[in-house]
């Protein structure tokens, strides 16, 4: 991906620059606060509703680094051109938005341009905040006026030359960002277009469900037809082995793990976690869109799971019994402790073995050490090969595709980091 980004950017970069258009294009400056909004300028109702909004768009997910002080920024976004920092959202003067006026941060929100005139990269999903109404933007300064500044000096982004250019932002936007209102659907009910609402515009679900082109927009014939997030699979929305209803969707959203679809993992853990301090309702109007949908693609139920081990592969049985029958290999629901039914299992059936591999070397854990499914990593425990063993025995004897191919290499790249974005 990046070597095709490199060649793209060699053939186009003269011709963009040589026609003036991106560096002209400048946006006017909007002037800054002498000082942000006192908290008294804002009801407490509405703080509370943009908390309830900024749980549904992950702003602390993605505005918090590690160890770090809640919206101030720093944190790492890894994509496939390079590393980019989140910006500081609290209401501190100098680093943060605190003298940011509305004005200015509606302009961010819906365009990716900042109160200076600069353009925002698209890991700052503008093209789905466009959709936002200008009750919740609303809601949403209210909430981020009213936590508590911090101050800190911005990480700089690591981007590919000529990548890092802002200027060639204009060109995206010009090809890629059409931004459209949400349009009520006479054809459902308030629930399933309040649903639709935000699962296209603040939970911008598309981030991690929709296949991007060479240059990194949504493919906009695919809609949540899978993607990648943070190095991990997306997977299309909603295939399961399984069909999902409004309530299993509703507990898995709100609570990060269903009995018979699993438990959350990877950053989807950070984004169940947001949810559950979200409205309720918005969830299960989340819940009932995304549950109506016709998957795109469908993953194929698992076998029984009583068939033989294959030839050659009694490393990965021996492997199986001694680290995970205990969990798995009863069938049964899942109700923590226990582990899910692998037959039910989306990683296990997917063509794709990332998200079993990273699952595996790294376990589930909740965050924040809220209660939920738990399971061991193995990485430490488990060699390359021995892992390749171990997910091989268990695609064959409770996944219902083609075998996984190449797993020790696949192992070996995503123990050592290699190809997250």
């Amino acid at each position: 991906m990046r070597a095709r980004w490199i060649i793209a950017a060699i053939v186009l970069l003269p011709l963009l620059a040589a026609t003036g258009y991106g560096i002209a294009a400048q946006y006017p400056l909007i002037d800054k606060l002498e000082n942000a909004p006192p908290r008294s300028a804002f009801s407490r109702k509405l703080i509370a509703d943009g908390a309830r909004l900024a749980a549904i768009g992950g702003c602390h997910l993605c505005h918090t680094a590690p160890d770090g002080a809640d919206f101030a920024g720093n944190r790492p976004i890894p994509t496939p051109f390079g590393t980019i920092y989140s910006t500081n959202i609290t209401p501190a003067p100098g680093s943060g938005i605190g003298q940011w006026s509305e004005a200015a941060f509606a302009r961010a929100m819906r365009a990716g341009i900042s109160r200076t005139g600069r353009h925002q990269f698209p890991a700052f999903p503008y093209p789905h905040f466009a959709r936002l109404s200008d009750a919740d933007l609303h809601a949403l300064y209210a909430f981020l006026m009213t936590r508590r500044p911090v101050e800190t000096t911005q990480l700089p982004n690591r981007l590919l030359f000529p990548l890092n250019q802002r200027w060639l932002m204009t060109f995206w936007n010009i090809l890629f960002f059409h931004p459209a209102s949400s349009r009520r659907d006479p054809r459902h009910d308030a629930e399933w277009n309040r649903g639709a609402y935000l699962v296209a515009g603040l939970g911008h679900c598309g981030d991690c469900h929709t296949p991007r082109n060479l240059f990194g927009a949504e493919e906009s014939g695919r809609k949540f037809a899978g993607g990648r997030g943070e190095g991990w699979t997306g997977p299309a929305l909603p295939a399961a082995p399984t069909p999902w209803s409004t309530a299993q969707l509703f507990h898995y959203l709100r609570h990060g793990w269903d009995q018979t679809h699993g438990a959350a993992a990877g950053p989807m853990q950070a984004v169940a976690a947001g949810l559950g301090q979200a409205d309720p309702a918005d969830v299960r109007a989340i819940a009932a869109y995304l549950s109506s949908r016709e998957p795109r693609t469908a993953l194929p139920r698992g076998h029984s799971g009583n068939a033989e081990p294959a030839a050659g592969n009694r490393l990965g049985a021996a492997l199986f019994a001694g680290a995970c029958a205990r969990c798995h290999a009863g069938g049964a629901p899942m109700l923590p402790p226990h582990g899910i039914d692998l037959r039910l299992s989306t990683a296990i059936a997917a063509a794709d073995p990332r998200d079993a591999i990273l699952t595996v070397l790294g376990g589930i854990r909740q965050p924040d050490g809220r209660a939920g499914p738990y399971m061991p990593g193995f990485a430490d425990s488990f060699s390359d090969r021995q892992m390749a063993a171990l997910l091989s025995f268990v695609r064959a004897r409770y996944g219902g595709g083609p075998a996984w191919r190449g797993l020790a290499s696949r192992v070996r790249a995503l123990r050592q980091g290699r190809g997250q974005s």
